[in-house]
């Protein structure tokens, strides 16, 4: 019943995380189109009082005209609309996910067994979520203080932006030799979401906060406050689409379970970045079609890179048709893997068999055959590698579904 619990709780928080994530990547997006859109006013009267740009727009039926002021206009009206409650809700809704998918069964989900790096393949389940934490705390804190130190009066933004991508690649690197490869995608998606509401939390909404104030009291603001923010609200455009991906990338296990891991993620998290900006470019008039160019030639040398080599041809009984007998298999899965994928999982955390997969059965097996064939050869499966399958036990499985195809 425990296990049931969790499996609702998460269901409805991926649920609230979604909407959460759609309405406030859908309104930062629409905020950084209507700003970089914005052409000078027209009307003379418009920009007496201090309008720096306008657009009009139709939707749904109706016009709108959107006018954004340089400096306080002449009138600060009490119901200001302010936009952070979406950000808020989506980290803490996705820590929530985080905690309950993760942090309640660390050894299988979070230990990299197979880590080159000997302390990082043996941590127990408590270390690994330390790790975890420690791993989300420090790449926001770096990441501050980057932006801090090399442009703290946003001058040099050019440069941190290329130290922000030089840690990535380090991120992306680190994640994949502390922590399992679906994790890692995880956690390194997770370091930027981290940034985007920190951004949000600590620096965009309380430097909007001072310059209300200051309006209200008619006092001119800090002009500082509005040149972080616009830095800060860019940084988190551009964290927006590898961010998405690397969250949906747990389905996808040829990417996070490959040998260079952190190179496929890399070359995802700039292509990303690149088909941002030439949308950010687009809005202000101008094309330039390198960027998505260069961002889909980076996604076909991952595509290029991830591709999996070739099966050797069988040869002698294999070629004949035969092969491993089908009670041998059914012996490999039911110490490897009936523990989750069985009607009744006994692993903790499951009360269903994941993605409705069982095998308690022969019949179950071959009708998974193709399936149990891919994950295991890709060594995707068993999740972390916790039942400690080895290459021969894999090779058993694979000549098996090879030559159960030729029958």
């Amino acid at each position: 019943m425990q296990a049931y619990f969790i499996e609702f709780a998460n269901f409805m928080l991926r649920w609230l995380h979604v909407i959460a994530a759609i309405a406030w990547i859908g309104e930062s997006i629409y905020f950084v189109m209507l700003d970089n859109g914005l052409r000078p006013p027209k009307a003379a009267e418009d920009r007496e009082k201090g309008v720096f740009g306008e657009m009009w727009a139709v939707h749904g039926g109706g016009f709108y005209h959107n006018q954004k002021y340089a400096t306080a206009p002449a009138k600060l009206p009490n119901d200001l609309h302010w936009s952070f409650w979406k950000a808020y809700t989506t980290w803490l809704t996705g820590f929530a996910l985080f905690v309950i998918l993760y942090m309640v069964n660390p050894g299988f989900y979070l230990v990299n067994p197979g880590s080159d790096w000997e302390w990082a393949a043996n941590l127990t389940g408590w270390q690994a979520n330390l790790l975890a934490l420690t791993f989300l705390l420090l790449g926001w804190v770096v990441y501050n203080e980057l932006c801090k130190r090399i442009s703290p009066n946003m001058e040099r933004d050019g440069l941190l932006s290329i130290a922000v991508a030089i840690m990535m690649v380090v991120v992306a690197y680190l994640s994949t030799q502390m922590f399992s490869g679906r994790a890692a995608f995880l956690l390194t998606g997770a370091v930027m979401a981290t940034a985007m509401s920190a951004n949000v939390f600590f620096w965009i909404i309380p430097g909007q906060r001072r310059m209300v104030k200051a309006m209200k009291a008619g006092e001119t603001p800090n002009p500082l406050d509005g040149k972080r923010g616009k830095q800060r609200s860019v940084h988190n455009t551009y964290f927006t689409l590898p961010v998405v991906l690397l969250m949906i990338s747990n389905h996808y296990s040829f990417a996070y379970s490959h040998e260079h891991a952190w190179v496929l993620m890399t070359l995802f998290i700039f292509a990303g970045a690149l088909i941002r900006q030439y949308f950010v470019l687009m809005h202000q008039g101008k094309i330039q079609p390198a960027y998505p160019i260069v961002g889909v030639v980076l996604i076909l040398v991952a595509f290029w890179a991830g591709m999996p080599a070739s099966s050797s041809a069988p040869s002698g009984a294999q070629a004949a048709g035969s092969g491993p007998d089908i009670t041998e298999v059914k012996a490999l899965i039911d110490q490897h893997c009936v523990a989750c994928h069985s009607q009744s999982p006994t692993q903790p955390g499951f009360s269903a068999p994941p993605a409705g997969l069982a095998y308690d059965n022969i019949e179950q097996i071959f009708l998974q055959k193709d399936k149990i064939q891919q994950v295991v050869e890709s060594g995707y499966m068993p999740l972390g590698n916790m039942t400690n399958m080895t290459e021969e036990e894999r090779a058993v499985i694979q000549a098996w579904a090879e030559s159960s195809s030729k029958r």
